[in-house]
């Protein structure tokens, strides 16, 4: 769920009581929080994608000018989407993080959870409505899309839709995160269950994928260089990390797949949702974090570093990345999941893609 960085493979969460990226030092699992409410720093739990293994990501730039700025340094904590949630949902008693950013459905998931304290950063006001909780618990801080990627040298040209996918060409070479899980591989369930017109016909033709699909995977980040080598032809990922990974790896390509031959391809944002942490350690911090994120000079900033888009509407960026991702949207119709009912169903949809696909 950072041009021209690479997106970093999708880790799987460390156990509570694991060193944190970057030296983030907190305390053990159940013991009481020694964080000191003054101190200039703050720790962010996130799903991967905006950050770099080679240090050039739009973190990377974000952390490193946000600490010059004020004096704060940035404690990152990286995970899967859904296991961000989990993480805090297990140290509700004894908070360490004071940032979360994770993707839908998982950031209603954490207001549903009580786990996030109400703040609306500076900004907030030029981000669309769909985009951020009217009760101001999360607001969008860069906008991405649903996508696949494919092999471009194998097939040639992209598959155009969900059918095209049961191919035996693809069988032990097409690859999915799992739903539940990871963010993109919760969004392949959202995408089937729009396209196919409800739960009935989507399980139905994933259990027919199944027969070519590699496996479960926490991290939709690992099938990126997988499908670049070759490995895998087809795998799910998101229009961002897989626009910074181009650079990197140019054998994969992105595509939508349409719902049936001569429907239009189709996506729906999947946007990365930042929130102030309920009973944040430092929460001042925290604030000043949020508005930092959707201050003018960090959106300029969200499509030339990070691959990504604006979540404000009057940022309007025309550097070649940003002109590049307007080429890969055009004509792909973007609709709008219902979140509500995702979040108080998700459960049952991830059960019930178990059931037909035996995962």
């Amino acid at each position: 769920m950072s041009v021209p960085g690479i997106r970093p493979f999708r880790k799987p969460l460390a156990a509570c009581c694991a060193a944190l990226a970057l030296g983030a030092s907190l305390t053990a699992c159940g013991g009481a929080s020694t964080a000191d409410p003054d101190a200039k720093e703050i720790t962010v739990y996130s799903a991967d994608g905006l950050k770099s293994e080679k240090g050039d990501g739009f973190y990377d730039k974000v952390f490193q000018d946000f600490r010059k700025k004020t004096g704060i340094k940035v404690n990152y904590v990286e995970s899967g989407s859904g296991a961000a949630v989990q993480r805090l949902a297990r140290e509700r008693a004894n908070t360490k993080a004071d940032v979360v950013v994770t993707l839908p459905p998982f950031i209603q998931q954490a207001d549903r959870k009580g786990l996030l304290d109400t703040y609306r950063p500076k900004g907030a006001d030029q981000v669309a409505a769909g985009d951020k909780d009217p009760s101001g618990k999360w607001t969008s801080i860069v906008n991405n899309y649903f996508c696949f990627i494919y092999h471009k040298k194998q097939p040639k040209q992209a598959p155009t839709t969900w059918q095209d996918l049961l191919d035996p060409k693809f069988k032990n070479k097409l690859q999915y995160s799992t739903p539940g899980v990871a963010g993109d591989g919760t969004a392949v369930l959202i995408k089937a269950l729009h396209d196919f017109g409800g739960q009935g016909p989507a399980m139905s033709f994933l259990k027919k994928l199944q027969a070519n699909n590699v496996g479960p995977s926490s991290s939709t980040g690992q099938l990126a260089p997988k499908t670049d080598k070759g490995e895998l032809l087809v795998a799910n990922g998101d229009v961002q990390m897989n626009h910074a990974n181009q650079k990197s790896m140019p054998n994969q390509g992105i595509f939508f797949p349409a719902a049936r031959p001569g429907a239009k391809p189709t996506t729906f944002a999947l946007p990365y949702a930042a929130g102030v942490v309920k009973n944040a350690p430092h929460r001042r911090n925290a604030q000043k974090f949020l508005d930092y994120l959707l201050s003018p000079e960090v959106q300029q900033q969200v499509s030339a570093v990070g691959g990504g888009f604006p979540s404000r509407k009057d940022i309007k960026p025309t550097d070649p990345n940003a002109t590049h991702l307007a080429a890969i949207m055009k004509n792909v119709e973007v609709f709008q999941p219902d979140w509500s009912d995702i979040d108080k169903n998700l459960t049952s949809y991830v059960d019930a893609w178990r059931t037909a696909t035996g995962s």
